[in-house]
């Protein structure tokens, strides 16, 4: 019979489990909301759209889900897919790829052929995992040296391409806000642990991103939202 892990695992449940959950639920959702809104970015969407993806399935996940154990959470891997259909179908079609996934997923897990993961071979998922990571970090370099670039090429040449044409355009504070965000992620677990570090860089560059009022001039033409930061020149 088809069970939530849900209604099942509340049988017995005490007191000292529920404040466990809390404590792990307020330090997932402390990493997890923030990386939703990044994908969300990536894929070419508005910061919100990632926000409510993230609470609404997390949700559900918990609720519907078979395990107690398991995770739900913003996918980087998706990142390529997503943005993909975007720029194609827009948000509607985005909807409708959503979910025809969810049924997929339900057709397999009904059918049990979560098992046939175990016949991929190993370094078939490693390059698969790698080739998306490099998609993703290429995608994010304007935002990164704060590049004065109104679009950037959706395939891998022309995009480095026109990276190294706009390079002179560097902008010095949106660099300096990236190294002070790898920094913090480094060291801040040495110096406290259980505040993630993902979380601390957050707040402080979110801190350093409110002296730049945005510009309208610099309005991107991927998403909804409404324009790139103008960055202080001095």
């Amino acid at each position: 019979m088809l069970v939530p892990k849900l209604f099942t695992t509340l049988q017995g449940y005490n007191r000292e489990q529920f404040t466990r959950d809390v404590i792990a639920g307020v330090i997932v959702g402390i990493v997890a909301l923030p990386l939703a809104i990044a994908f969300a970015i990536a894929s070419g969407l508005s910061p919100e759209r990632g926000l409510y993806t993230a609470i609404v399935a997390g949700f559900l996940i918990s609720l519907l889900g078979g395990s107690r154990v398991q995770i739900g959470g913003p996918t980087g891997a998706f990142v390529v897919i997503v943005s993909g259909i975007v720029l194609q179908h827009g948000v509607d079609g985005l909807v409708i790829a959503t979910l025809m996934a969810g049924v997929i997923l339900v057709a397999f897990g009904l059918l049990r052929l979560g098992g046939a993961i175990k016949f991929i071979p190993f370094p078939v998922t490693i390059g698969f995992t790698s080739g998306i990571a490099l998609i993703i970090f290429s995608s994010q370099i304007r935002d990164l040296l704060g590049l004065d670039m109104q679009s950037v090429p959706s395939a891998f040449l022309p995009k480095w391409d026109a990276y190294i044409h706009a390079f002179d355009s560097v902008n010095p504070w949106a660099l300096g806000v990236a190294l002070a965000t790898f920094s913090i992620i480094l060291v801040w677990p040495k110096i406290y642990a259980r505040i993630p570090g993902p979380f601390v860089a957050l707040i402080v560059t979110t801190v350093l991103r409110s002296r730049a009022p945005p510009s309208p001039s610099r309005c991107s033409p991927r998403s909804s939202r409404c324009c790139r930061p103008s960055w202080p020149t001095g």
